[in-house]
């Protein structure tokens, strides 16, 4: 008996479409169990649209186009340290759950994302360098970041003392004076507990958290931690860096969803074995 092309096709088409479901199934469970809370990464914050290619900047109508999405959208907007207690508790995160940072300092932090911020009443942690103050024209001044200090919604947190890649650094001593140091300049000139430290460029090891943990630090955040790195850890707190995507909010959402990251770990770790190929 000769079975119909026609047949075969529809019951090729239904394996596929079965295997592809249980595939989307077992990835949406893998993803669900292993949901991040995503606290969000950004750097300059300019008042023209930006470049699309440039990952440090985002214009100001998308970041007031991200921020109205997180408040109209009933996000729980918390601060880091409030997280970071969370987590060091063992307390639960309530759902939709997000952080927001910004990393160097960057003036219009203050002129352009500040306004936003309080707009929507969402609060921030800015790191900064504290030998890049004053010292760059287009970063925060002393007398600004102190503005931004009293702000009730910002937190100001140590980008090491002059934004090194720490973990080209063999001295330790020198390991100390880049997050030790910078927590006490900060201190000293802002008058206020320094309690948030983030890696440059993301790069740390053991040697380095530890310093962290020794200087004083509730937590601290990293943009590469490496896969598979636990999620839990408040000394290497996971980041997701936020560009230009005014027109493209489906993208945000997917970021500050809870499944991106544990989503770009699987695809890596998948790479890596060769299972992907192509991607």
């Amino acid at each position: 008996m000769i079975i119909p092309v026609k047949k075969i096709a529809k019951a090729v088409l239904a394996v596929i479409l079965v295997g592809f479901l249980i595939f989307v199934s077992v990835v949406t469970v893998y993803l669900r169990k292993h949901a991040i809370t995503p606290i969000i990464m950004y750097h300059s914050i300019e008042a023209k649209a930006a470049d699309k290619k440039n990952l440090l900047v985002v214009g100001a109508a998308a970041f007031e186009e991200q921020m109205r999405f997180l408040r109209e959208h009933k996000y729980n907007v918390i601060s880091l340290k409030e997280l970071a207690n969370l987590i060091k508790n063992k307390l639960p995160i309530p759902p939709k759950t997000v952080v927001i940072t910004f990393d160097d300092g960057y003036k219009n932090n203050l002129t352009v994302a500040l306004p936003v911020l309080k707009r929507y009443n969402l609060p921030a942690t800015i790191f900064v360098a504290p030998t890049e103050i004053s010292r760059v024209p287009y970063y925060l001044n002393w007398e600004e970041l102190k503005s931004l200090s009293e702000t009730p919604l910002i937190d100001i947190g140590a980008h090491s003392m002059s934004h090194a890649f720490l973990p080209g650094i063999k001295d330790e001593n020198t390991l100390i004076y880049e997050i030790r140091g910078s927590k006490k300049m900060l201190e000293k000139k802002l008058g206020k507990n320094i309690s948030l430290f983030s890696y440059p460029a993301g790069g740390f090891n053991k040697k380095i958290r530890q310093i962290v943990i020794d200087s004083g630090y509730l937590a601290a955040v990293t943009s590469k931690p490496g896969i598979g790195y636990p999620s839990n850890d408040i000394y290497a707190l996971k980041r997701i860096r936020i560009s230009e995507s005014k027109y493209n909010l489906p993208v945000f959402w997917y970021k500050v969803s809870g499944v991106y990251t544990p989503a770009q770990e699987w695809q890596r770790r998948h790479k890596d074995k060769g299972i992907l190929h192509g991607y």
